[in-house]
């Protein structure tokens, strides 16, 4: 289906290219959000004479995603998940309307991810993910949560083994 582009969309054109998309597309997507219109003669005409509005609308909205990412570009923040022993997040983070993730965010730790405030203005923030606010201090401070609590883990387990064979030897003398 032929369309109209009424708004610059990533990977598909910009103000006023006329571009074949699936119908599907087309009918779900860009025709209900005003991003396009059918690419009629009628439409062609209408588009012309709406053209200096929308790019003025545009360049507006740019600039103020471009005032919005100056105070966002670089940022640090917090997301507190549940995650089970592994680190793995029981779900994910998933992509939303302006986040831009290349996979979503399965483990806690620390990522770096785009967010697109307009389709010509994107900004890189880094998110910290963890279970609770003391765990994403000491991430922060850069340990390595997961690596530290499995070592713990390993150093109960030898001190359980300790404890039994001290035991062992206690009841009968069994000395391996």
């Amino acid at each position: 289906m032929d369309i109209i582009l009424l708004e610059r969309i990533v990977r598909l054109g910009g103000i006023g290219d006329v571009v074949s998309v699936k119908p599907g597309y087309a009918r779900n997507f860009l025709l209900p959000q005003k991003k396009a219109l059918r690419a009629t003669e009628s439409n062609k005409k209408l588009f012309e004479l709406q053209r200096a509005a929308l790019e003025s609308r545009n360049a507006e909205a740019k600039s103020v995603a471009e005032k919005a990412a100056e105070g966002l570009n670089g940022q640090n923040f917090l997301l507190i998940r549940a995650a089970g022993e592994s680190g793995q997040l029981y779900g994910s983070v998933g992509t939303r309307a302006q986040v831009q993730l290349e996979t979503p965010l399965k483990n806690i730790g620390f990522r770096t991810i785009k967010i697109r405030l307009h389709p010509e203005v994107e900004v890189e923030i880094t998110v910290n993910i963890a279970r609770t606010e003391a765990e994403a201090v000491r991430q922060e401070a850069g340990e390595d949560i997961i690596g530290a609590q499995f070592e713990e883990d390993r150093i109960a387990q030898a001190a359980l083994a300790a404890e039994i064979k001290e035991f062992a030897v206690e009841l009968d003398g069994y000395e391996p």
